[in-house]
């Protein structure tokens, strides 16, 4: 019997770049009408899961990024 082991890999955006894990679609009904999954809509908020170190500006001082991790989030939809 083979047992499959979850893998756990430390992501670490660089720089100005957030890693986002997308919320969960939530199941709405309109009246008796059932939308199926392909014809959904992506949710477009997250929770932050990793964020970079910033972005360092043309003087060489460091700014920081905006938001940390754990944070909930609205992105774009083509993000």
């Amino acid at each position: 019997m083979i047992v499959a082991q979850a893998t756990q890999t430390k992501l670490r955006p660089l720089h100005d770049r957030v890693l986002v894990k997308r919320l969960e679609a939530q199941d709405e009904k309109h009246g008796s009408l059932i939308i199926p999954d392909t014809a959904q809509e992506k949710p477009q908020q997250g929770t932050v899961i990793a964020v970079g170190s910033g972005r360092v500006s043309d003087a060489g001082t460091p700014i920081p990024v905006a938001v940390k991790a754990g944070d909930r989030i609205l992105f774009g939809k083509y993000s």
